[in-house]
């Protein structure tokens, strides 16, 4: 396998570029409002614009709005009717491009952590700014459902 020292090049530059704060948007969903106001503090000072919900019929109804969102938080087990799984189904027919992370204080239960979906990447609550920081820039690199790395590097041209 040869390999394509434009492309190499490219690639090294746009992994040098990746920094630990962003521009994107954060929706935070947490029904313990001390809990959602600190994350939003934290990843607001991380350069991200944040939205945030109490709850998830709260963010159906930020997600049905025309913001855009690149990173839908939200903590695993809420109270309303709509918990973090079952709002992560209804987000992803309203979004499909949306990446997601799922938050809770109780992932150190296994039977907790192996009943939710296996593709998204689970955040421990409380958080550390650094390992926040790290993990939502490595979410955000990410190629979107039927997104290439090519493509993605062809659009850093």
């Amino acid at each position: 396998m040869s390999r394509n020292p434009a492309l190499f090049a490219v690639l090294s530059c746009k992994a040098m570029e990746v920094h630990p704060e962003g521009a994107e948007t954060i929706l935070i969903v947490d029904d313990d409002e001390l809990v959602r106001k600190s994350a939003a503090t934290l990843i607001a000072s991380l350069g991200y614009r944040v939205l945030s919900a109490g709850s998830g019929p709260e963010a159906l109804e930020v997600l049905c709005q025309d913001t855009p969102i690149d990173v839908l938080f939200t903590d695993v087990f809420m109270p309303g009717g709509l918990h973090g799984p079952q709002l992560v189904n209804a987000a992803r027919r309203l979004r499909p491009e949306m990446k997601i992370l799922f938050t809770s204080g109780y992932f150190e239960y296994a039977e907790i952590r192996h009943a939710l979906d296996p593709s998204i990447e689970q955040v421990s609550k409380p958080y550390e700014r650094d390992g926040l920081a790290a993990i939502l820039r490595r979410k955000l690199a990410k190629p979107k459902p039927g997104e290439s790395v090519l493509e993605l590097v062809a659009g850093a041209r």
